[in-house]
């Protein structure tokens, strides 16, 4: 028994937690058979192009850095040297915002994040790649957050997935914790 999957260290939200040893192999196994609906709630610079998209693009160890990840193309020979990582994004809002060290009004985009498979850091690695990092992200954004934050602006908001007991299907939301919402509350209130 325990926890079935993992979080970012700066990441809010849902975890899955097994009752006993039975349930978690079966928990597992749905993340595992890529059956578990995740969606996350992000704050990313820029606003993305087109509103809603996917992103599939490989992730592997960083070749220099071995604490980070990252978009790994084709290699020498013509193959991906990363593994396979889709992530689908929708865009819920976007917010023009002083930000630091810039003049004028800069865009941030609220997005809802849909994972159809669980690298490590995989969201942060994917929008940082299409050069819209998320808030707050030190390793793979600006080491100053554009904006006043403790964290990053990522938030594990839904889950789908089978109750290992019944075989039902249930989902499970986590609304954003108040810092971040604050966040979001100055931006409308601009």
């Amino acid at each position: 028994a325990g926890i079935v999957h993992r979080l970012d260290k700066e990441t809010s939200g849902l975890i899955v937690i097994a009752r006993n040893e039975r349930a978690h192999r079966n928990l597992q196994a749905q993340f595992a058979d890529r059956t578990v609906y995740k969606e996350y709630i992000a704050l990313v610079e820029g606003g993305l192009e087109p509103l809603d998209g996917i992103i599939s693009a490989p992730v592997g160890r960083h070749p220099v850095d071995r604490k980070r990840q990252a978009v790994l193309l084709a290699g020498s020979e013509g193959h991906t040297l990363g593994r396979d990582a889709v992530t689908e994004y929708h865009t819920i809002n976007r917010y023009h915002a002083r930000a630091r060290g810039a003049t004028g009004l800069q865009t941030f985009s609220l997005l809802r994040v849909v994972l159809h498979t669980g690298r490590t850091h995989q969201i942060r690695i994917h929008l940082a790649w299409r050069q819209h990092p998320v808030i707050g992200d030190r390793l793979y954004g600006p080491r100053t957050p554009r904006i006043p934050i403790e964290r990053q602006f990522l938030h594990a908001h839904k889950l789908t997935l089978r109750l290992p007991s019944t075989g039902e299907s249930r989902t499970f939301v986590a609304p954003l914790p108040a810092d971040l919402q604050a966040i979001i509350d100055k931006f409308e209130a601009a």
